[in-house]
């Protein structure tokens, strides 16, 4: 497994106000290790989990601190970490941007398979793979939500990232569709980091942390971490 290594991160965003320049902190004082091979991480709407995730390939940068996957650093070594770690949106289609999920595998292949005919095999290859031949000329926008989905994995995947991370991938998913993705998901043998707000998917992980107002408030055991999110959004209390 690879090894992730957060160490002070702060992330903090400009703001322009009439009284001057302001700025958001979105995380701070973030400090973690992740070496399991599935992680995931809970917490409100707009708490940082999904600033959190971008950190780790370098979608965002920390405005100090650092991140370093498997000795990449996320701000030096943007361009190497991007290729070790894939990177899964919330709603595919920001994701899946050529009128086919086959030209958008071939897409992801173009710089590992410059031959049209060997990258046309390897797209083919990775269809077959993931069960999406019979969807693979379709447009995009004839897709279920499910399946956009799994073909955003799967272009994602054709180039073998070591980690994979995921921002809420099940948020758009029906019931069937989610059980698929959770499946899909355990199958995999790569590292796995996802934001999730479905609670059965981030059980399945080995370790959950929760975030709260841009901090780690518990990082641990998934049913307790679980049992924390709940207190934390006063779920336990019957609060809202």
């Amino acid at each position: 497994m690879s090894r992730i290594e957060l160490e002070g991160v702060r992330v903090a965003v400009a703001l322009d106000a009439d009284a001057g320049p302001r700025e958001k902190v979105v995380l701070d004082g973030i400090s973690a290790v992740m070496a399991e091979r599935r992680v995931a991480v809970i917490g409100a709407n707009g708490s940082g989990k999904s600033t959190l995730l971008r950190l780790l390939n370098g979608l965002v940068e920390p405005s100090s601190g650092s991140v370093v996957v498997d000795g990449l650093d996320s701000v030096r070594d943007g361009r190497a970490i991007r290729q070790h770690v894939g990177f899964v949106f919330t709603d595919p289609l920001s994701q899946l941007v050529m009128p086919t999920g086959r030209e958008d595998i071939e897409l992801s292949l173009r710089r590992r398979h410059r031959n049209r005919v060997d990258r046309a095999a390897a797209a083919q290859e990775v269809l077959d793979r993931f069960g999406l031949g019979r969807l693979a000329d379709q447009s995009v926008y004839e897709l279920s939500g499910g399946e956009r989905q799994l073909m955003a994995l799967a272009a994602v995947l054709a180039v073998d990232p070591e980690v994979l991370v995921l921002d809420e991938p099940s948020t758009l998913l029906d019931l069937r569709n989610r059980e698929l993705l959770r499946k899909t998901l355990a199958s995999l043998p790569q590292q796995v980091i996802l934001s999730t707000h479905d609670l059965e998917l981030a059980l399945d992980a080995e370790r959950v942390l929760v975030v709260e107002s841009g901090r780690i408030a518990f990082d641990g055991e998934p049913a307790e971490a679980v049992r924390r999110y709940r207190a934390l959004s006063g779920a336990e209390t019957g609060q809202r």
